[in-house]
């Protein structure tokens, strides 16, 4: 089950990501599960391996916001990465920061409670 302790062993930035939901820790812990359904989608990876960078940019910015804004680190840092990669249009070892977004989300949805997740 997801919780605040749990997110701060894994890496997060709870103090931030809670202060950004106005203390509210249900909210907080349900928005977590709601990006890391989002980032699980592999929409990202789908876009990257067809080499559409335009479409994997603006899905990458999208997700770095949202990781941002809940300050899960572990996550956001190999994204932020990506999104200048990407923004730049420069060319770099995406697969390598991909594989390392993958790897940080797996970890963090094996934590989720289904039941926070909302559609």
């Amino acid at each position: 089950m997801l919780t605040v302790e749990r997110l701060q062993e894994y890496g997060a930035d709870t103090k931030t990501g809670l202060s950004r939901c106005a203390g509210n820790e249900a909210l907080y812990l349900r928005l977590v599960g709601i990006i890391v359904q989002e980032l699980s989608s592999d929409a990202l990876g789908e876009a990257l391996e067809a080499g559409d960078f335009d479409k994997a940019y603006y899905i990458a910015h999208k997700l770095k916001g949202g990781v941002n804004n809940l300050a899960l680190t572990p996550i956001a840092e190999p994204l932020c990465e990506l999104t200048e990669l990407l923004r730049n249009k420069t060319p770099g070892d995406y697969k390598t920061l991909y594989v390392k977004i993958t790897c940080k989300t797996n970890e963090l949805s094996i934590m989720i409670d289904p039941k926070l997740i909302k559609k």
